[in-house]
Formats: structure tokens, sequence, C-alpha cells
């Protein structure tokens, strides 16, 4: 976005940010908790965790290392096979595609909060300032001894809960941090615990880490709202990738075993399958140091089905519809 300049355009993007911030404020408080006052119990899940392994045939590897990072708003035709997202066809033809991945709802938030928890957890829009008290993927890690870290481009610092940052863009939507894309901090048990929140970082901390060979078993990267196609194009967020995506796929971290994938939150229609999704066929890549290469799967899978994926291979047990009958981990990618 361009530099704003003059008083008189300060005080008019002032205006607009005030009216803007206003807004979300007020769409977020229609179904969500405020963060000044307490939350309820959740929403039961669909059942306690499940031993790892019930219900599947087929074993998931221990990964050394996992790392997610998560697109916005395409279609599986809007990347795969598309002129403008040639580095994620590079990569979606020699490691692992999904053909038949759907996200779980509209709009982006619930799908985060499905990601991490197995739930949409009741939220049906993007309240930028709710939070949910429920069990989550953090609870199972650090309850297994295992190290996370998120990555939040344009974040400011560690623990900031704010609905938005980085200017006036961020306000508009159109640039910056915002923390709907940020599903860590909704989580009362993260978000309002001062040690477990200074594991939310800004991206700029990734570099530093990968450098002195230091990186948390799960390592999870949201990008901003540039470059992970939610106001950027297609091209821009393909050109981002391609200068990260190397240097994850150059540690140590992930040679010795460990596992990235790429999705998207949802798509821009309602597709969907298996009984509880129908946010888009989204494109999802499967890019595992001793996986299957040049491998296209044609098995139904959602965002539950990379959350139980984890779930088997750290043997943490099950959250909410990751134990569903019709989810299904995505093992055909390690055979």
């Amino acid at each position: 976005m361009k530099q704003i300049t003059g008083l008189r355009k300060q005080r008019r993007s002032g205006v607009w940010a005030v009216l803007f911030l206003a807004a979300a404020i007020a769409t977020g408080l229609t179904s969500c908790i405020p963060l000044d006052r307490p939350a309820p119990t959740a929403p039961p899940t669909a059942g306690p965790p499940v031993p790892a392994g019930s219900g599947s045939t087929a074993a998931i590897p221990p990964f050394s290392h996992v790392f997610v990072i998560v697109m916005e708003n395409r279609e599986y035709g809007q990347i795969i096979g598309a002129p403008d997202a040639p580095y994620l066809n590079q990569l979606a033809s020699t490691y692992g595609l999904a053909r038949r991945y759907y996200a779980i709802t509209h709009p982006s938030l619930p799908n985060y909060l499905a990601l991490l928890s197995g739930s949409v957890q009741g939220i049906a829009n993007d309240c930028p300032t709710c939070e949910v008290t429920a069990p989550n993927l953090v609870d199972q890690l650090e309850r297994h001894g295992r190290t996370w870290t998120a990555y939040v481009e344009d974040l400011p610092a560690p623990c900031f809960n704010g609905p938005f940052a980085g200017g006036p863009g961020s306000v508009l939507g159109t640039s910056g941090y915002v923390r709907r894309h940020n599903p860590f901090m909704y989580f009362r048990d993260i978000g309002r615990d001062p040690i477990r929140c200074q594991h939310v970082v800004p991206l700029t901390r990734l570099a530093a880490d990968l450098t002195s060979g230091y990186l948390p078993a799960l390592v999870w990267i949201t990008p901003n709202l540039e470059h992970d196609m939610h106001s950027g194009s297609t091209r821009e967020g393909d050109i981002w990738l391609s200068g990260l995506v190397p240097r994850l796929l150059a540690s140590p971290a992930w040679q010795n075993g460990g596992v990235l994938f790429i999705t998207w939150d949802e798509g821009q229609t309602s597709d969907g399958c298996c009984g509880n999704a129908a946010g888009g066929h989204v494109p999802t890549l499967v890019i595992a140091a001793h996986g299957r290469r040049a491998f296209t799967s044609d098995q139904l899978y959602t965002h539950y089905s990379l959350l139980r994926t984890i779930e088997e291979a750290w043997q943490l047990g099950y959250l909410g519809h990751a134990a569903d009958p019709t989810t299904r981990s995505m093992a055909d990618f390690f055979r």
C-alpha cells in the first residue's frame, strides 16, 4: 500500500480505521466470547481422545518434525495446473498431492480452529476478538513432551492478541496481520497463558531458528494477508513460498524424517465430503522427506484428516472430528 502522507490524509485514514475496527468488533461480538468476559465451557467435541491407531489400518511414521503452512481462499483448480503457480505445481509433481481434499466450512476462522482442535467450536464467522475453551493440539503436544511454535508473519510481538497489525491495510483486510488467521490465540489456555503464548512469535524468528538448528517439533507458519493469497495474487503467494519452502526442505529438521503440509483454509465453493466438510475443494500438498514421490492420492480428506495424521504419527489420541469414522489419516502418502 502506498505510504499515506499529509495531515489531512492521516486524519481521514484514522477515521476509516476506527470505523472498520468498530464494525469488525461488532461482527465478532455477535457470536463469540469477548476477551474481557469469562469464557463458558466449550461445547462437547466428538468424544474423548481415542488411542492412536484406533480405526486406522495403516501406520503413519513418527515424524521428526511437522511443518504446516496455511494459505488462503483458493480452489484446487486455481492452483493445480495454474500458470500463476509454477513453484507449487513443481512441488505437487515432485512430492505428494491430495486430489480430493476439502475444507470444513466458510469463512476462514472456523477452518483454522478445525485444524487445531478437530472442531469449529461453534464459531461461524471471523470474529476478531473472541476466544474458546476447548482441548487443542497444543494441549496434546505438551502432554506428550513435544515442542511447538507458531511463526506468524507481521505479528508485532509474541503474545500479541489484538485483532490486526500492520497499518491501515490490516484494518481494511488488504495487508498485514489478522488474528483470524492465527488460531492459537483463540484458545483461552494459550492466548491467556503468559508462558504458552510466548510460542506464538513473529515469522522473522524462523530464520534465526533455522540457522541455529533449533526447530520445535511442530512448526506452524501463517503468512500475512498478501503472501497467503487472501489479498495478494496467486503469483505473489507462489513467489513467497518459493523463497520460504526451500529453506525448510534444506533443514535437518525436515531431511531427517520431517513432513511439510501446505494447505488452504477454504475454497470459494461449498464443495465437500465426509458428512462434516463443505468449505470447498482445496489443494493440499504433502511433502515428506521419507514419503512417496510424484504421488497423487484419490482418497477423500479434510482438515480433520490432516490433524488426525499428526495425532497418529505422535500417538496423541484424537480430538473432535479427527476421531470420526469418516475421517481418514493421510497414510497413503507414506506407504
